[in-house]
């Protein structure tokens, strides 16, 4: 079968791309710019634009299955024509879909794909543990800056995000289903840099931050009075699976989650005072 990624240079889907490989797909990336793109050579690279349904044709012709994104761009703007794009794929024939979702509202792609005919799985996955590489600078310099520090987080690997929906996708079940999607422990800001420390070697003062300080900070970088808000609530008001482990992706691909530990492990370099060297 063949399945198209959406969003394949993300922190998931570059991952979904080689679990999809791994589980026998044909696989297809739609990118904005095909000559900055890199993938195994069997991956099928096609241009084209979700803002854009014009540009999508020749994306969705022949695919089965489709993992779609609901924003477009650094500033994560949700992808206003969800009804043409879900219609697109409808008329092309595909007939199967996983949304990945990050927000307590509905995006204009999610609403169309549930209202659709296709056999479709929202992913609704935690804290990325990649948001910890906002830290990298002060693990190097020995000082890191945070808010909520005694708040716990099921933060997940962007690898087991990526195995579920790899395995939906190919395999099928989970239709009309919303997944959580956790990481197999739920971790404070203090304990993270406690185990960043400990792989890395490197003595690392946590100091925390007060809500308004991190506000201020959020707004300073663009963010909305209304993301603000909705940023702060997740943080001090977070949903269950936020703070209790889901069993999600040991359903779905039969495997535990990887930890934390592993994903510092992986970006070790990243954190280290060597990187470059």
């Amino acid at each position: 079968m063949t399945v198209l990624v959406t969003g394949a240079t993300g922190n998931v889907g570059q991952y979904l791309v080689g679990h999809l490989l791994d589980l026998g797909a044909d696989v297809r990336c739609l990118t904005r710019d095909p000559s900055s793109a890199s993938f195994p050579d069997t991956v099928d690279v096609v241009k084209g634009d979700l803002t854009d349904p014009s540009t999508l044709h020749a994306a969705f012709d022949g695919v089965e299955a489709v993992h779609l994104i609901t924003f477009a761009g650094n500033d994560y703007t949700p992808i206003p024509n969800g009804e043409a794009i879900v219609q697109k794929l409808t008329d092309a024939g595909v007939r199967r879909a996983t949304v990945l979702i990050g927000d307590t509202e509905q995006s204009p792609i999610e609403t169309a794909v549930r209202d659709s005919a296709l056999e479709w799985t929202g992913l609704v996955p935690v804290e990325f543990m990649a948001n910890m590489l906002e830290w990298a600078d002060g693990v190097r310099t020995g000082t890191i800056e945070e808010c909520f520090v005694d708040m716990p987080s099921t933060v997940v690997h962007e690898s087991d995000i990526a195995a579920v929906a790899a395995h939906v996708l190919v395999d099928g079940g989970h239709h009309g289903e919303t997944l959580w999607i956790t990481g197999p422990e739920a971790l404070t800001v203090r304990e993270r840099v406690d185990i960043i420390q400990d792989v890395t070697g490197q003595s690392i003062e946590l100091m925390p931050l007060s809500a308004a300080a991190i506000q201020e900070q959020w707004r300073s970088y663009g963010f909305t009075d209304d993301d603000i808000e909705y940023m702060t609530l997740m943080k001090t008001n977070p949903p269950e699976a936020a703070t209790v482990p889901h069993g999600t992706i040991r359903t779905v691909t039969g495997r535990d989650p990887l930890t934390f530990r592993d994903w510092v492990l992986e970006h070790k370099a990243e954190f280290s005072n060597q990187q470059g060297a």
